[in-house]
């Protein structure tokens, strides 16, 4: 049996794998965020600024928000796809849905890297 293996589509495996590799990215980047707060004495805005001008504290932040972006995709195809049966609904709702996704991501870029 041949398989187109340049296929833009996805399979099973490949939605299983993303969802735990951006759970995962999630997870850390929580554990990150929760040591800084446990180690912090009191937050303040000079030690947040501080804290976020380092580069590891930004490209994990981008990783965070596009992980969150990813499993998000994933995760609402997965459910419209379950209880949103016409075809054109579900494909409004996931356009608008994925589109605000992107714009999280976009927003929090624009914030994280202070354009």
């Amino acid at each position: 049996m041949v398989t187109n293996q340049a296929s833009l589509k996805r399979n099973g495996v490949q939605d299983f794998i993303s969802l735990r590799t951006t759970a995962l990215i999630i997870f850390a980047y929580t554990l990150y965020m929760l040591w800084f707060f446990l180690s912090t004495e009191a937050v303040t805005y000079d030690i947040w600024r501080e804290f976020f001008a380092g580069l590891g504290t930004k490209v994990f932040t981008l990783a965070a928000l596009v992980s969150i972006m990813i499993h998000v995709r994933i995760g609402l195809w997965q459910v419209l796809t379950d209880y949103v049966k016409p075809h054109g609904m579900r494909a409004a709702i996931q356009f608008l849905l994925n589109l605000l996704a992107f714009v999280y991501v976009a927003v929090g870029l624009f914030v994280l890297w202070g354009v």
